[in-house]
């Protein structure tokens, strides 16, 4: 099968408007999450992007008052992410477009509902940079991020296309918020993945975006060697207690990529802070047998991100790979899971090969995709 790469990418968040200033801050434990007043019946902690320095970044490039919050945020990042990519967009280009929600806000703002429909959403996007295929859309609950990189992947190792751009997004939405409050999942201070004082998720703005390709003369690339994803359908929103979906997920991925769990140098875990989903992670790491790899979670710095978290968290640990650097798990303080695991307390510089990025998500979906720094 043909390697294939990723050579550029790019953040778009409350943290900067590019990756290198996200890593910067996550260097420097600054949290996107901050307390908001009104965005709901009641003060709650979120990461959410200013709508001023959107506009302003976009109106470079557009008219901002022409497209939705998340076609600014998603738009922003691809332009950039096209500008440093090794390819120009021909008819071979795919564009795929991963979100969980969506512009779930069009049904509430001056735009016409049927703009909230995904396959607009894509169509807007391909239209601004002027793709020549139709746009591919993965809206898979919270792995869609992750997984439009394994079907990218799978694509160009196919020979469907030469090259691709991924982009994905999500916003903090009243639609969003009510439902994890129906839950009662959405936790009263900045979210503590895998800490036994978690109380639940803090929900997040972003949108990331990474050029794909088979060909790179890059003298130090970032190869996507391996990906697994199953679906447990263990419940509609409840995780597994046993871990199968995320641990078969797990050891596809190994299986491909052609590597014991011993190779793995970093994890970059989904991390939610809510009590089911970090312990069922805890027990689908142990049964793959990397308890003691380094692990975070991201999403004390983010928030959850909803369908850009996969992608936008496996940016940051490809920064980690290039950097050297292990980021630290904001918010961890106490194990608060039944199983043993190697939290990164503190950042750290350490030599890193390989890392491994997992996904989990409503309905049972579970993605993991391993990526290897390599020479050229």
């Amino acid at each position: 099968m043909k390697d294939v790469f990723i050579t550029a990418n790019t953040i778009i968040s409350p943290l900067g408007f590019d990756s290198e200033t996200n890593v910067s801050a996550i260097a420097k434990e600054q949290s996107g999450i901050t307390l908001h007043n009104n965005i709901s019946t009641s003060p709650c902690y979120a990461s959410i992007i200013d709508h001023k320095k959107l506009d302003d970044a976009f109106s470079k490039i557009g008219d901002p008052k022409i497209y939705t919050k998340l076609e600014k945020m998603m738009i922003l990042s691809l332009q950039n992410t096209i500008s440093q990519a090794t390819f120009s967009i021909s008819d071979k280009t795919v564009l795929i477009v991963a979100t969980t929600k969506g512009n779930i806000d069009a049904l509430n703002s001056n735009f016409e509902p049927e703009r909230a429909y995904l396959p607009i959403l894509g169509n807007k996007i391909k239209e601004f940079f002027g793709f020549k295929t139709e746009p591919i859309i993965i809206s898979n609950a919270c792995v869609s991020g992750i997984l439009a990189i394994a079907v990218a992947k799978r694509f160009l190792q196919n020979d469907y296309y030469d090259n691709a751009f991924v982009v994905g997004g999500d916003i903090v939405s009243e639609f969003t918020l009510s439902g994890f409050q129906s839950f009662q999942a959405i936790s009263k201070k900045p979210c503590q993945p895998f800490s036994k004082h978690r109380t639940g998720i803090s929900i997040g703005d972003a949108a990331a975006s990474v050029a794909i390709t088979t060909d790179t003369s890059e003298s130090e690339a970032i190869q996507i060697i391996g990906d697994g994803s199953c679906n447990d359908a263990n419940h509609i929103s409840g995780p597994s207690r046993t871990g199968e979906g995320l641990y078969l997920s797990i050891i596809s991925a190994l299986k491909e990529a052609n590597i014991k769990p011993e190779s793995i140098d970093y994890i970059s875990a989904h991390g939610t802070a809510t009590a089911f989903n970090d312990e069922m992670e805890a027990i689908a790491f142990n049964r793959a047998k990397l308890e003691k790899t380094p692990l975070n979670s991201l999403k004390g710095y983010y928030g959850h991100t909803l369908g850009a978290s996969g992608l936008l968290e496996a940016i940051v640990g490809i920064h980690s790979l290039k950097n050297n650097m292990l980021y630290k798990s904001l918010g961890m303080d106490e194990l608060g899971v039944t199983m043993p695991l190697n939290i990164i307390e503190n950042t750290t510089k350490k030599e890193l090969k390989t890392f491994i990025k997992t996904a989990s998500g409503f309905g049972g979906c579970n993605t993991a995709v391993i990526f290897k720094k390599v020479k050229q």
